[in-house]
């Protein structure tokens, strides 16, 4: 039985011809599943722009240089160099309560302000008979502006920085730290890996970066669903801190709760629309879970804010007594805590300062500005991710 041939294509046998109805069909289906890609990256190529104009946006700083000093408040001082791991040197003020051996704790100011907006706290805690050290964490205050965003991790460089310069004098037998807002992220982060830290005074404490890059969105009004915000607000976290090569975890207050041996004290006020009282307890829990036999105390202020706890006698007088508990004397706990209560402490006045939120139209017209291309800025010129602190 003889081979069949195949038959040769005549006119119309268009199966391999360039230009037929097969090629223009598989053609068809190639550019409807390239729009179909293109469609669905869209929302995350959009996302991630998002993700890089809020790392700008966001990642500096103004810096205000301090308007008052401790001279002001009639405090002794010496103007100190704090010297970082990475080789800045930090303006900072010492205040020594006297020329004996006494506990020494070191502030940390919150973002976008500077060493006198802790004044008010070195004041009672001078009182009570502590040595005090307040800085300009990096970017803020008399320093110079930062060439990447700046982050809970920055503030735990600095706190680590002004544990080990006062633990160095000859005259703080031990050291506490006191942070405000991200400053109290950073106490507790710089709190976790430093063993010179024998107290943390967390207040007004953001439990996390996500939760922290969240409530940003709330409080510039960006009309974003809840359910679109949170998983953006987790790529929004990772981009911003990619720059100094963060993690999410290693600038986590919730999780550096739980890795501090040293006693704690979280406090918040119930009135706080920065970073809501629901952290404290976050925190809280974190630390307890973790940690059932550490020291561990917790302040809610009636009708507090973010700011100006200090205003509360119960603040006061709470704070100086735990210090002086985890630190030691003189004076005793007693003695620190009816110093501290019984001195008025009040905010000093200030000149008005803008911040982000004040440049905010809000709305879908701050979402709008978002994705608006933006040449890189001076970091002054750059609105900051939180009301001051």
């Amino acid at each position: 039985m003889g081979r069949v041939r195949p038959r040769p294509a005549g006119p119309l046998d268009t199966r391999d011809r360039p230009g037929s109805d097969s090629d223009m069909v598989r053609s068809s289906r190639t550019r409807r599943a390239s729009l179909a890609a293109a469609a669905a990256a869209m929302p995350l190529v959009l996302a991630y722009r998002f993700a890089q104009v809020y790392r700008v946006r966001a990642g500096y700083p103004r810096r205000h240089e301090p308007v008052w000093t401790p001279d002001d408040l009639a405090l002794p001082h010496e103007d100190v160099a704090v010297p970082t791991s990475d080789g800045l040197a930090l303006p900072g003020w010492f205040m020594p309560a006297g020329p004996g051996p006494a506990p020494g704790v070191a502030l940390i100011h919150g973002w976008e302000s500077a060493r006198d907006r802790t004044l008010p706290h070195a004041l009672f805690l001078h009182a009570a008979g502590f040595h005090v050290l307040a800085i300009d964490v990096r970017g803020h205050g008399v320093n110079g502006p930062e060439a990447l965003p700046i982050s809970v991790g920055e503030f735990a460089a600095d706190a680590a920085a002004a544990v080990r310069w006062l633990a160095a004098r000859p005259e703080v037998t031990n050291v506490g730290l006191f942070g405000h807002s991200i400053g109290a992220a950073g106490a507790l982060v710089a709190a976790a890996r430093e063993p010179l830290v024998r107290a943390v005074v967390a207040v007004s404490t953001p439990a996390g970066p996500y939760r922290l890059t969240r409530q940003t969105f709330r409080l510039a009004n960006l009309p974003i669903p809840a359910p679109i915000a949170w998983p953006l607000a987790g790529l929004t976290t990772r981009v911003y801190l990619r720059p100094r090569g963060h993690t999410v975890a290693s600038v986590s207050a919730a999780r550096a709760v739980k890795a501090v041996d040293a006693p704690v004290l979280l406090v918040h006020g119930d009135d706080d629309h920065v970073v809501p009282v629901g952290h404290l307890a976050r925190l809280a829990a974190a630390r307890r879970g973790a940690r059932p036999g550490a020291a561990t105390q917790t302040l809610v202020v009636h009708e507090g804010d973010h700011s100006w706890l200090y205003e509360f006698p119960v603040f006061r007088a709470t704070v100086a007594r735990f210090l002086a508990t985890s630190l030691g004397g003189p004076p005793s706990p007693d003695a620190a805590a009816r110093l501290a209560e019984a001195l008025p402490t009040v905010r000093l006045p200030e000149p008005e300062r803008l911040t982000a939120l004040d440049e905010e139209p809000g709305g879908v017209r701050s979402l709008l500005r978002v994705f608006r291309r933006h040449a890189p800025a001076a970091a002054t010129d750059i609105p900051a991710e939180e009301a001051p602190s």
